[in-house]
């Protein structure tokens, strides 16, 4: 405990403040002491997140629907008011150590202690529910031994089942080894996720050790949602009465009061935390606590002034050599019993996890009618959302309902979501480690592709999201400028755009050093991907933004011609008519693509594909449905799939120029758009989507 320092308040409603028990990711907590010499620990919201009144209004909100806990098993919530500003929280003191720091010290619980252990917080957590609260952190940090049993602590971010969850913006409201798989989707949260965590927390008392791990707080989650828990070291008498807490579907875990019942404790449990070495840590620490209370009681005295009863105040050097004595009460060997949202520190922003790695799907037969490997899912989707982008195992695309969302490449399954990103900015991949995002105030966010983790932020005024590589992304301002964002989460460079913006957002690739745009007016244009500076301008290329395709040192661009351009320079290399030139809406060629060294893009009515040169790689094939709109094709395995109108669907083409189309049959209307990894073809359709394999 740390003694007060300047700034920190004197006393709180009832209780006189004597020093700093800790400091964790919404508030400072303090060592209390009431008029009758009742200990507390008084939580306070932090004085830059005081300012939010719908903060502090739901921090008050949820701390007095803990109240409604009156469970011998938990630290009670004593008082919770608003003062100065400031809402505080008073809760039950407790001395003892928390699991984590009795493990870490003691080695792991014997059969009897895990037993006990299991009945206790079983109970504790049926009366938790009964209240209609869901704790939603049952992790070893939470769980206090004292000599009259377990006590589950912070209710931080408990709530009730319908309610919002109470978390500083860009904090993971779930402990990786402990949330359930239903935390980490971010799916609706009930009572069988504490059973989940109880499980864990078991594993942890009985083993020592998690029963998830990982070297990436990532590849803990992913154990959570896809693998088995490592239960080798937990003794077998006690396997039987964790294994069905880690159920994956919450409805097969058994209720808490099951697992009290299957528990079998011993008949006097009450023993179990009185005796052997972390008995005698118990009984050290609620015994410095009676003496720091006995210290604190009473008015505070006069400056210089002994306190009543004639002995000494409670100074300074008293005060941490109580908290250190007898085996430090209240941080011994790196554990504290703070809580009230004592939340762990997020994860280094910048802590980056290396790109998934997700098996390719097995090529698909090119005759018939494909089968699809997933879907279609229906009303997932929005029915505005940009193309599906593919990122390794997910693949995101604007969320019914607001936001962005992450399925599973492999069956379609919801990885994660955000509801705050604004779809409609656009979404990147970087470097296929994570995804950016716009939020509705122009912030420029990122998670990690793999588990939707929230990773470096920055206030970068973003109206869309043009291109992105390893190392930067590359957005349009809400003032029209373009602007340069590295990884590392510092603006490189703002600038005016080299032609205006009219009409629209543009689009844009990025490749050789440079960034191309392509206007809603068709004007085309090209700046330094270093700096902003302009290299060169094109225009009247097209009648409406099409999207420029950049490989090695030449743009493909498309609309009154088909174009290879130097990237550098702008310098013309070559330029290919198209059969019908565009006029009122029709016509000309569509966005290009370029895989392999060749160009397909669509003519008019025919799929052509030409050489980097602008030679002719195979002869045109005519298409059925095809009006502008258009949108590039996608090449994948030995096709290239365009989106079709009307009734037609979208169809693959031989990559050869040998063979039949393929069309998968598409109802329900526009907007279209298709995206490909993997072997893997993803169709966006109206608000559905699904996975096609691709031959």
């Amino acid at each position: 405990m740390k003694p007060l320092g300047q700034g920190d308040p004197l006393r709180l409603g009832p209780y006189r403040l004597h020093g700093v028990l800790g400091e964790g990711g919404m508030g400072k907590v303090y060592f209390g002491v009431d008029a009758s010499g009742r200990p507390a620990a008084v939580k306070v919201l932090l004085p830059e997140l005081a300012h939010d009144g719908h903060l502090a209004e739901r921090f008050l909100r949820e701390a007095r629907t803990a109240q409604a806990v009156t469970s011998e098993g938990v630290a009670r919530v004593l008082a919770a008011e608003l003062e100065g500003g400031r809402p505080w929280i008073a809760t039950e003191f407790l001395a003892g150590p928390t699991l984590d720091d009795a493990v870490t010290r003691f080695g792991p619980l014997d059969d009897a202690a895990v037993r006990e252990l299991a009945r206790s917080l079983a109970r504790t957590l049926q009366d938790v529910h009964a209240t209609g609260l869901v704790h939603r952190d049952v992790k070893p940090p939470n769980v206090v031994l004292t000599s009259g049993g377990p006590r589950l602590i912070d209710f931080g971010i408990a709530r009730p089942e319908h309610g919002l969850t109470l978390t500083r913006t860009g904090q993971i409201p779930v402990t990786p080894g402990y949330g359930a798989p239903e935390q980490v989707l971010g799916q609706r949260v009930g009572p069988a996720a504490d059973v989940f965590s109880l499980g864990a927390v078991l594993a942890f008392a009985a083993a020592g050790r998690p029963a998830y791990t990982g070297a990436e707080i990532t590849a803990v989650l992913y154990e959570v949602v896809h693998g088995e828990p490592d239960l080798a070291a937990v003794p077998e008498a006690l396997r039987y009465l964790l294994t069905p807490c880690f159920a994956k579907d919450p409805a097969a875990r058994p209720q808490p009061g099951q697992v009290a019942d299957a528990a079998a404790p011993p008949r006097q449990p009450g023993k179990l935390w009185k005796s052997g070495r972390l008995g005698d840590e118990i009984r050290q620490r609620e015994a410095v606590a009676r003496r720091l209370t006995s210290q604190s009681a009473g008015p505070p005295p006069a400056a210089g002034s002994a306190a009543p009863g004639g002995g000494p105040g409670l100074t300074r050097r008293r005060l941490l050599v109580a908290a250190a004595g007898g085996g430090a009460l209240l941080a011994g060997a790196g554990g504290t019993a703070w809580w009230l949202n004592r939340a762990d520190p997020p994860p280094d922003p910048f802590d980056i996890p290396p790109a998934a790695q997700v098996q390719a799907a097995s090529l698909g037969s090119a005759a018939g009618t494909p089968t699809p490997l997933w879907g279609p899912l229906q009303d997932v989707a929005d029915a505005g959302s940009p193309a599906p982008l593919p990122v390794r195992d997910v693949v995101v695309f604007g969320a019914a309902g607001g936001g962005i969302a992450a399925r599973r490449v492999t069956d379609g399954r919801e990885r994660w979501r955000v509801r705050d990103a604004k779809a409609a900015a656009g979404y990147l991949s970087i470097g296929d480690r994570l995804v950016a995002t716009a939020d509705g105030g122009g912030t420029l966010r990122t998670w990690v592709a793999a588990t939707g983790s929230p990773r470096w932020t920055v206030d970068a005024q973003a109206a869309a999201l043009l291109a992105a590589d390893a190392h930067a992304v590359y957005l349009l301002t809400t003032d029209g400028r373009l602007r340069c964002v590295g990884t590392d989460g510092k603006v490189r460079w703002t600038r005016q755009p080299p032609l205006a913006l009219s009409g629209g957002h543009p689009v844009a690739a990025l490749g050789s050093g440079h960034l191309v745009l392509c206007t809603q007016t068709g004007d085309v244009a090209a700046v330094r991907a270093d700096n902003g500076a302009r290299a060169w301008v094109r225009r009247g290329q097209a009648d409406g933004a099409l999207r420029p395709a950049v490989d090695g040192g030449t743009v493909y661009l498309g609309g009154r011609t088909l174009v290879g351009v130097e990237v550098a320079g702008g310098r013309q290399l070559w330029s290919l008519d198209p059969i019908r030139p565009p006029r009122r809406g029709a016509g000309g060629w569509g966005p290009p693509t370029v895989a392999g060294g060749v160009v397909y893009a669509l003519d008019c009515d025919a799929m052509r594909s030409v050489h980097s040169d602008g030679s002719q790689a195979t002869a045109p094939v005519m298409v059925a449905g095809v009006v502008p709109p258009w949108l590039p094709p996608v090449v994948q395995g030995n096709g290239a799939w365009i989106v079709e109108s009307e009734e037609t669907g979208v169809t693959g083409m031989p990559r050869s120029g040998e063979g039949h189309p393929q069309t998968y049959p598409l109802s329900g209307g526009q907007p279209r758009s298709i995206a490909a990894g993997g072997n893997r073809l993803f169709v966006l359709n109206h608000a559905t989507l699904l996975a096609l394999p691709v031959y």
